[in-house]
């Protein structure tokens, strides 16, 4: 069971990531370990959280703002993950970049 984020005050960007994947794991258990251990070391990563569930998986990255959002999507470990994901582990995708203004949970 995962854990959800312990974050800053927005504001703050969120993407999202929501997909379906394909039958079999193709590697993608090891690179998706990697990517988690790779995101947390760029600069602004604030957290993330991901579920799935009947077969759709959704993954939140949080970061500072919307430049050190981009700039993960332009690491080269993680485009090559990007370009990977499209031909082999992902039947459908959506990326959703939005910026959070307010949050609240239980006081």
């Amino acid at each position: 069971m995962g854990a959800i984020a312990d974050l800053p005050e927005p504001p703050y960007t969120a993407v999202i990531f929501s997909s379906i994947r394909t039958d079999g794991d193709h590697g993608y258990a090891v690179m998706g370990a990697r990517m988690q251990e790779l995101a947390k070391e760029q600069p602004g990563y604030l957290g993330y959280e991901s579920a799935r569930e009947d077969g759709l998986g959704i993954t939140v990255s949080y970061w500072v703002d919307d430049a050190a959002a981009r700039a993960w999507k332009q690491v080269s470990e993680h485009a090559i993950a990007q370009q990977r994901g499209s031909k082999v582990w992902y039947a459908d995708y959506q990326v959703r970049v939005a910026t959070v203004s307010r949050a609240y949970g239980p006081a």
